[in-house]
């Protein structure tokens, strides 16, 4: 099954599950219980926090729920803040998910430091609850924009172009499978 976020992200090909890490995991999880899906393929927008460029499609299996204030060295978590559903030992493209987005680059930058590259409000929720039923899932993302003080505006910019370059890039990988 395809999912996407919602709102203004959604896609002919896949079902909308709610925008951030709440509304995901409570209709992913509803979801689930009622529909248990064999697989589960995220499709979303995310902002880079340095090393992928505009327009990126990037693939990843592995989330992180890291906030600012632990960056800072102002919070901690006794939880699981990284879930991967990709197989031990390949390197991943972490994607970092949080229910804000970040416009402070020289903190965006500390998450390259981390091994965290992109970040996507739905994604984390997405894989922890494919976790809880034992799903596989994965992630494609198309980049809108950096994690900088213009990151709302760039998303808008691009936001249409990546939406049209994911589903180009979904079409043409469920195309190579079927053949």
């Amino acid at each position: 099954m395809i999912i996407c976020a919602g709102n203004s992200e959604t896609f002919s090909f896949a079902s909308p599950m709610g925008v951030g890490l709440i509304e995901t995991s409570i209709n992913l999880t509803r979801l689930c219980l009622f529909d248990k899906p064999e697989f589960l393929l995220f499709v979303g927008s995310a902002g880079s926090y340095g090393d992928h460029q505009i327009l990126d499609i990037v693939e990843s299996k592995t989330a992180a729920n890291i906030e600012l204030a632990f960056l800072q060295k102002k919070a901690y978590t006794p939880l699981e803040n990284v879930v991967s559903a990709q197989i031990d030992g390949v390197k991943d493209v972490i994607v970092n998910s949080s229910n804000y987005i970040s416009t402070d680059f020289a903190l965006a930058r500390k998450f390259l430091a981390l091994g965290v590259a992109l970040e996507n409000m739905e994604f984390f929720a997405v894989l922890k609850v494919a976790q809880e039923f034992q799903i596989p899932a994965g992630g494609v993302f198309c980049v809108t924009n950096f994690c900088n003080e213009t990151a709302h505006e760039d998303f808008l910019t691009y936001h249409e172009e990546a939406k049209a370059a994911l589903q180009l890039h979904v079409v043409e990988r469920m195309k190579a499978l079927l053949s």
